[in-house]
């Protein structure tokens, strides 16, 4: 039988003076109570408490017996408040991953109007461009780019995540901007090294309503998304940057978005978190404080200074 349970019921009906009483605060039947306590001086072998018809009272075993477990049952349901209190409360850390680029440019924007929102929190942010196992390591909530998500944990997509050929005015008006995509060839290129494999990738762009890929050789090649945009920004040459990296600077005038017809949107930024029937409120909360800030920036113009 479940011993911690017995106790329990044992010290309510104690507490209550009666098995009637001690059933109504613990929601169930008087005959469960009844039962339960039996079932416990049976596994003891030892009678608990005397009973009358007016009234309960305990053995020298069951006070005993009380006066050693009832710290133990105090501390478990102090235990339980506090946990119960903390779902209501948004307070201790929250943990966040993302990669590097998403973290810098979308995820750490976020952090401080939340904490200012909520001052008793603490927030860990990992930026890490391998996949985090969530689950193992405790995380509350993850971003991860990709065409979908494992489905052992909970993800919603926040927006789309597009791929936007760019140059610098400088580079355009020494070099000329491409027409085509296969003028790309004739033109300084940069490349992005993937993280795990260490091989370029290669660039995607939308072809009469298709996915294409091709190699692009690159003059400048890193591992590091927002190296490859600081490059293009000093003119080095043409680069694929990702639209959330790329739309203020075009806004600012710093970029020119090229070849807009062929623009992909294949990926999606996630937001994901482990199946967990009760999440903490600063899990909850924070999820629905990051939906609601990225899905309305991924609605916000990402401004003229384009060609097709």
């Amino acid at each position: 039988m479940d011993d911690l349970k017995a106790l329990s019921t044992l010290a309510r009906v104690v507490e209550a003076g009666s098995f009637r009483q001690a059933a109504l605060e613990l929601g169930v039947a008087p005959q469960a109570t009844s039962k339960t306590v039996r079932q416990l001086e049976a596994e003891l072998g030892v009678r608990l408490l005397h009973r009358t018809t007016r009234k309960l009272s305990l053995t020298d075993e069951g006070a005993l017996l009380l006066e050693q477990v009832r710290p133990a049952l105090a501390s478990i349901r102090s235990a339980m408040t506090e946990i119960q209190s903390a779902r209501r409360e948004v307070g201790g850390t929250l943990r966040v991953t993302a990669p590097r680029s998403v973290g810098l440019h979308l995820v750490l924007p976020l952090v401080a109007p939340f904490m200012q929102e909520y001052p008793e929190l603490a927030v860990d942010l990992e930026l890490e461009d391998r996949f985090t196992d969530i689950v193992a390591e405790k995380i509350d909530v993850g971003f991860r780019m990709g065409a979908g998500m494992d489905r052992n944990v909970v993800a919603r997509r926040l927006m789309d995540i597009q791929q936007w050929v760019c140059a610098s005015p400088e580079y355009i008006a020494r070099h000329g901007a491409p027409k085509r995509w296969s003028d790309l060839a004739a033109h300084r290129c940069t490349g992005f090294r993937h993280a795990n494999t260490g091989k370029l990738m290669p660039w995607e762009y939308a072809e009469r309503e298709q996915m294409a890929y091709t190699d692009v050789a690159a003059r400048f090649a890193t591992n590091d998304v927002d190296a490859e945009a600081s490059a293009v920004l000093a003119g080095i040459g043409i680069g694929q940057i990702p639209n959330y990296i790329a739309a203020p600077l075009i806004r600012e005038g710093r970029l020119v978005h090229l070849l807009t017809r062929h623009t992909s949107q294949r990926i999606g930024l996630f937001l994901y978190y482990p199946q967990r029937t009760h999440l903490p409120q600063r899990t909850r909360r924070f999820i629905d404080f990051a939906v609601d800030r990225l899905q309305a920036a991924a609605r916000a113009p990402a401004g003229k200074n384009s060609t097709r």
